[in-house]
């Protein structure tokens, strides 16, 4: 491990998020570090998993250095690209301490980590996958993470959190973020009105504006990331901008993004009618088939049933014949 000295300034209180959502994890994370005693009781190992996952840019970092500065915990930043096998893994962490947060960022980048297994041959097959992982030590492997995630290893040395991040939670294998082992699921969201206001303070020190009303109307209608409103608001001293500003140029991004959206979903709309016109001339066409297949095979019953008609009127006529001839 190389060691930094760790001074990020992102609290809980300068976090973009809902109030709600945020005070939540803050009770999560005190029940946590008071819960010594608790853990010992239960027979688990004092250790706690979080999963952070949403898009690009809605604060899955900074979540990790609001985490690390609320219990003042040091962090431990792993990147699986440049571990080869699983001892690798193993030695790594049995050098970390406690009080911690291990860190491993777009896990999803990391390993085969999908949940390609299962979809391919199902849980035997994907049982069979980790025996053969766990049997490999020359490699780094998903049933090797998960021994570090929750293995006789994992009990080392105690009040550890271990925080994965993800920008596709459901790429990855369903065993590597079951509760027991990511206790805890935040989705990372886009930027809603309450936590605007929180990024208004920190940028501009305002806790209200005539302009927030139409802010908040466009952003119930319009998908955007804490990172792109942080740099709307961003005050350039060399430009000299003010907060009318900066609220300005966040309108016209909101704008631009409310066009976008409209314009995607246009698209989708003319694709649907497209997908929806072809599909009804497909059915169309099938019924017409099966039209003209029940009037072919109505006619060819009856054609069948005429020559059966006559047939059996020769037949009858032969019979008749014969009786005559008998007779005479």
């Amino acid at each position: 491990w190389s060691y930094i000295d760790f001074n990020h300034p992102t609290t809980f209180q300068t976090l973009a998020m809902d109030p709600a959502k945020k005070q939540m994890i803050m009770d999560d994370l005190n029940d946590f570090r008071n819960s010594k005693d608790y853990y010992r009781r239960i027979g688990k190992a004092w250790k706690r998993g979080y999963l952070l996952y949403g898009p690009p840019g809605t604060g899955k970092s900074t979540m990790i250095a609001a985490m690390a500065n609320y219990l003042n915990y040091d962090i431990y930043d792993i990147e699986l690209t440049t571990l080869s096998t699983n001892s690798d893994l193993r030695k790594l962490f049995i050098e970390t301490t406690g009080k911690s947060i291990i860190v491993i960022e777009d896990i999803d980048c990391s390993l085969d980590l999908t949940g390609n297994r299962a979809r391919k041959g199902g849980r035997r097959q994907a049982q069979a996958d980790d025996a053969h992982d766990y049997a490999d030590p020359n490699r780094l492997t998903l049933s090797g993470l998960l021994n570090f995630i929750d293995g006789l290893w994992s009990a080392h040395s105690g009040e550890r959190i271990i925080v994965f991040t993800t920008n596709y939670v459901g790429e990855l294998d369903p065993a590597l973020i079951r509760r027991g082992r990511m206790d805890m699921h935040i989705e990372m969201s886009y930027l809603k009105f309450e936590a605007l206001k929180t990024l208004a303070m920190n940028y501009l020190q305002m806790e209200t504006h005539p302009l927030f009303d139409t802010i908040k109307e466009l952003l119930d209608e319009v998908e955007i990331a804490p990172a792109d409103v942080a740099e709307c608001l961003m005050v350039s001293r060399r430009t000299d901008r003010d907060a009318q500003a900066c609220l300005d140029r966040l309108i016209g991004e909101l704008k631009m993004k409310k066009e976008e959206t409209k314009d995607i979903n246009n698209k989708k709309v003319r694709t649907n009618k497209h997908r929806k016109k072809a599909k009804t001339k497909a059915n169309a066409k099938r019924k017409a088939e099966a039209e003209k297949e029940k009037v072919e095979k109505a006619a060819s019953e009856d054609d069948n049933k005429k020559t059966n008609d006559n047939t059996e009127k020769k037949a009858t006529e032969v019979e008749e014949e014969k009786k005559v001839i008998q007779e005479d």
